[in-house]
């Protein structure tokens, strides 16, 4: 409340129209995800078509973040994020007239193109509009609308899917955009940041190395994993993450400096955060289809049948992010993720021929408990194990991390899937794909023991020299 008592109209403007932005951006992650079984049906789509619908945008979402970021203190923070929001709005038009998977596929890549622009250049202007003591109460309200918007994703996209039409999801993205973009240019401030060498070699090596990757774990089931395809893919994914790693060590300014991970908090921070979210947007993949087919809802019904899990946010990451400055971030994270394990476990072991939706709601809320108890941890522990000036490439990165994890959750559990049987065996495949997701989730809980009970001074110092 004080917090916007003392801001300025120009702050405002900033605050709300980099938040507009933020929302459906996030919105987008995964607003397709309770419409997936209507798309399923109208476009004749395969369970790998339909995980490309969310991967192709968290994929450019996620590899292009930091070379926006750098684009933007270079050319302009505002002219930059305004092209991105226009970039997202002829990609979201794109994705509304798509009368195959392919097309739908291909207009979701370039709109995660946009979302990489448009996120952390909203963060950069929210950064230069407001000074450094009313930052953080900027940053939490840009913060907690930008949560909002990604939970409420499956129960928007229901809600429009099953009101008017699946296209309709991404119709809605257009007027939001034309109205903020004139908005953009004229009621923010220009600003610009320190000029960073761009990594350009990074960005693609390291693009085309998850692609490869990416592209063996969604054809292993349907091609074979011993098949020339998947092998070649695995192969030239791995060979140029090896040429990857090797550049960032010789890059002038890496995209990613090797020697943030010698802080063992940092690492670990990103890797339990990576594991979240492979878990977490592999699941929301399954059960928002779950929900309809076990039970014959809708797809409005079905995104308010993922509240139970999705609403706890709200109640619990709050307390959660106090608690890391009493106890710290690895009693959390642990726990957090254990409970998102248990969870997951708990749903796979259900019939969705039989369960009655009232048993879902206990392991529902137990996942939600977990997820929001370990998100601000991860975060506060990939972040703050670095010093004060490498605090934004530290942000990037471990966003990066998260978007990366969320492709390779719905690849993962997706292959697991088919390989039970697929839609010709839902129940048998979504139990599977379920039962991995808490595999991840504990793999999770075992990086966050990596984490320091107590980040010391001493952890920062051998990465403070070699941040610029």
């Amino acid at each position: 409340m004080g917090g916007s008592e003392r801001t300025t109209v120009e702050q405002r403007w900033v605050l709300g129209l980099t938040s507009i932005g933020s929302v459906v951006v996030a919105l987008d992650v995964l607003v397709v995800a309770a419409a997936l079984t209507t798309i399923r049906h109208d476009l004749d789509a395969s369970v790998e078509q339909l995980e490309w619908t969310m991967n192709a945008y968290s994929l450019s979402f996620a590899m292009l973040m930091l070379t926006a970021a750098a684009l933007g203190d270079r050319w302009g923070r505002r002219r930059t994020y305004a092209a991105g929001l226009a970039l997202f709005c002829v990609a979201s038009v794109g994705c509304a007239l798509s009368t195959s998977t392919a097309a739908l596929i291909a207009a979701r890549t370039v709109q995660g193109v946009g979302a990489a622009v448009v996120m952390p250049l909203a963060v950069g202007l929210l950064g230069a509009a407001f000074p450094p003591e009313r930052r953080g109460w900027a940053i939490g309200v840009f913060s907690g609308l930008t949560g909002l918007a990604v939970l409420s994703g499956p129960m928007i996209g229901g809600a429009v899917t099953e009101g008017l039409a699946w296209q309709w999801i991404f119709w809605i993205n257009v007027p939001v955009c034309a109205v903020a973009i004139p908005l953009v240019l004229r009621r923010i401030p220009e600003s610009t940041g320190p000029v960073r060498r761009l990594d350009p070699a990074g960005a693609v090596l390291s693009t085309l190395a998850v692609l490869g990757i990416v592209w063996g774990v969604v054809r292993g089931a349907g091609a074979g994993w011993g098949s020339r395809e998947v092998i070649g893919s695995f192969a030239f994914g791995g060979l140029l993450m090896l040429g990857f790693l090797a550049w960032q060590r010789r890059a002038p300014q890496p995209m990613v400096p090797p020697a943030f991970f010698r802080s063992r908090a940092f690492s670990a921070g990103n890797a339990a955060g990576f594991l979240l979210t492979a878990a977490l947007f592999g699941a929301v993949f399954f059960l928002a289809q779950f929900m309809q087919v076990a039970f014959g809802s809708g797809p409005l019904l079905a995104g308010l049948r993922l509240l139970p899990w999705t609403a706890t946010l709200f109640l619990v990451a709050p307390i959660a992010g106090r608690l890391v400055d009493r106890i710290g971030e690895r009693p959390l994270v642990v726990t957090g993720l254990t409970l998102q394990a248990a969870g997951m476990f708990w749903i796979s072991r259900t019939d969705a021929g039989t369960v009655h939706y009232a048993e879902l709601v206990a392991p529902l809320v137990i996942a939600g408990c977990g997820v929001s108890m370990a998100m601000p941890a991860t975060q506060s522990a990939a972040v703050g194990a670095l010093p004060p000036q490498a605090v934004g490439i530290a942000s990037g990165i471990y966003s990066m991390m998260r978007q990366l994890g969320g492709v390779v959750g719905v690849a993962v559990l997706s292959a697991v899937f088919t390989a039970a049987g697929g839609y010709a065996a839902f129940a048998a495949g979504c139990s599977r794909a379920l039962l991995a997701g808490g595999v991840l989730s504990l793999l999770g809980a075992l990086a966050g023991l990596g984490i320091a009970v107590r980040r010391e001074a001493a952890q920062r110092e051998p990465v403070a020299q070699e941040v610029g």
